[in-house]
């Protein structure tokens, strides 16, 4: 486990990001670290060759990123995740980086509170500008790529979850287009209501679902069964 100190921008006036590598081949995460620190808002603050390391330090450095292999010895990243998102008040981000595309473990770490994936053999643009999506809050993964996961690997329950009865009718129509992969502004057109409208169906389904994000609530619905599989 390497604890790396944290960078400033030579601006000062952009927060960094900080972020956590996790992975097993010093290769990668060499590969990853030298990609993100040519960026004057992202910093690497330490390196963890397995799920132990990297929930230690998250715990020791507090980072906004976690960029976490998902098969690691020891710990895997889908217990890692889910220990690392469990751990308190406002958990780091943690995006899986893996080989596969459509693989049942990346579907699990999803379940278990990743924020999203992406291909090891991502362009590094497309690495950076994902870690400064992620870090502002905001999923990585689509709907969409979570419907092509799900219908693969969801696990749907032989009964409906508690929740899906507090769901108003409305809650329920938006929860449905959002698993078809819609975003905010397709919903408003095809309910035809405001975006403000959406934005309050959106924020109960996530609190009744107890989603964390858009990608939960869609793995949610897909596995209360009310969402079709294509």
């Amino acid at each position: 486990m390497t604890t790396l100190a944290p960078t400033t921008s030579p601006e000062g006036t952009r927060p960094l990001v900080r972020i956590v590598l996790a992975d097993d081949e010093t290769m990668v995460r060499t590969a990853l670290r030298v990609i993100l620190e040519d960026e004057p808002d992202l910093t690497v603050v330490g390196e963890a060759r397995d799920g132990v390391e990297a929930v230690a330090l998250v715990r020791e450095t507090r980072p906004d990123v976690v960029l976490m292999d998902v098969r690691m010895p020891g710990i895997d990243g889908i217990r890692a995740t889910e220990l690392i998102v469990a751990g308190g008040d406002a958990p780091p981000r943690v995006v899986v980086v893996t080989t596969f595309e459509n693989d049942a473990y990346v579907y699990e770490a999803l379940r278990a509170g990743a924020s999203g994936f992406l291909l090891k053999r991502s362009d590094p643009e497309v690495l950076v500008q994902s870690v400064r999506l992620v870090a502002r809050g905001d999923t990585l993964l689509f709907p969409a790529a979570v419907r092509a996961l799900a219908g693969e690997h969801a696990r749907t329950a032989s009964a409906a979850p508690a929740w899906v009865s507090r769901l108003t009718g409305r809650e329920a129509e938006v929860l449905r287009l959002m698993a078809r992969g819609l975003n905010n502004a397709e919903i408003a057109r095809r309910m035809e209501v405001g975006a403000a409208t959406v934005k309050t169906h959106v924020a109960g389904v996530l609190a009744k679902t107890g989603a964390r994000d858009r990608t939960q609530a869609v793995i949610a619905a897909y596995e209360a069964g009310l969402a079709g599989r294509e």
